[in-house]
């Protein structure tokens, strides 16, 4: 549920309501809007049988959430998030571009392509040390050493990093290297992997599932991360399972003004792993951003 507080409840309203709650053993979700503050209650609301929070002092009117997805829903949070990186934010005050290699596979290669992506206006290079393959005998990453890369990569040209983690030691092994975690769509329902990256201490990227995933589940899978601590997540549309071959997926770009009125998180679409064409990429980026994406992933290679 959210409590709706009344434009110029007191900070003390706010406590008063607050301490109630987590008298019960809940959690309490603070948003500060420009008017209102909401008070979100995270856990069995049967415990505030009882507790008639709707006439306690400052509250305007007491909202049941339907959803099974609490922190990432816009009811929650009405004000869009940013999610703040060393350069950059990610968000709707600008437009993210990231851009790489899908795969590094030499300092050099990433070295070139940093330095390009960066003169043609991204922020954030992306690129990928630890890689999923549907094949176990596919080139797998360099991981470590591609981390090594990407380090440098960021000292020579200032742009922030991100990487995708596949299993807790990359996690353990990423955080000493990147600004940024990625988790890639065949991970999107690896619980666990979503829980560690929630404990990691870094922004996370979450891919949508390929496999014809719905929104409420991809939104479920975020909550995996905020439930852990981490608010600083941003969810990357990257097309989906069906039966057309004239693409490598289908890209859903009806998904980015849905998330809109579900959640306050920041959405990029990545138009280049979706149509898996490059004379596609550039039409649906446009096609992105007029439909309201926070940002691209584009993949660039030397």
């Amino acid at each position: 549920m959210i409590i709706i507080m009344k434009p110029g409840a007191s900070e003390e309203n706010i406590r008063n309501v607050a301490g109630q709650i987590e008298e019960k053993g809940l959690t309490v979700h603070l948003s500060h809007g420009t008017e209102v503050t909401i008070i979100g209650v995270v856990g069995d609301k049967s415990k505030l049988q009882g507790s008639n929070l709707e006439i306690a002092a400052g509250v305007d009117k007491v909202v049941a959430v339907t959803e099974s997805y609490k922190l990432a829903n816009k009811k929650f949070h009405p004000e869009p998030s940013s999610v703040s990186l060393s350069n950059t934010s990610v968000g709707p005050e600008n437009l993210t571009v990231m851009a790489g290699p899908c795969a590094i596979e030499s300092s050099t290669q990433l070295m070139e392509t940093a330095f390009a992506v960066k003169k043609a206006g991204a922020t954030v290079l992306r690129g990928g040390a630890f890689k999923p393959r549907t094949s176990p005998y596919s080139f797998q990453g360099l991981e470590t050493e591609g981390l090594k890369y990407m380090k440098e990569a960021r000292e020579a040209t200032g742009l922030s990093v991100i990487c995708e983690v596949t299993s807790a030691r990359a996690i353990e092994d990423a955080v000493k290297y990147v600004d940024l975690l990625q988790i890639g769509a065949r991970n999107m329902q690896n619980f666990e992997l979503l829980k560690e990256c929630g404990k990691a201490g870094l922004p996370v990227l979450l891919k949508r599932g390929l496999a014809a995933t719905t929104i409420d589940e991809w939104l479920n899978a975020s909550e995996y991360i905020m439930a852990e601590g981490n608010p600083n997540v941003i969810l990357c549309e990257r097309g989906i399972r069906t039966f057309e071959t004239a693409t490598r997926n289908t890209l859903d770009l009806s998904a980015v003004p849905v998330l809109r009125l579900k959640t306050h998180l920041p959405i990029i679409v990545d138009p280049s792993h979706a149509t898996g064409v490059r004379a596609y990429v550039e039409p649906m980026a446009k096609a992105a951003v007029s439909a309201g994406a926070d940002g691209l992933m584009i993949e660039v290679h030397p």
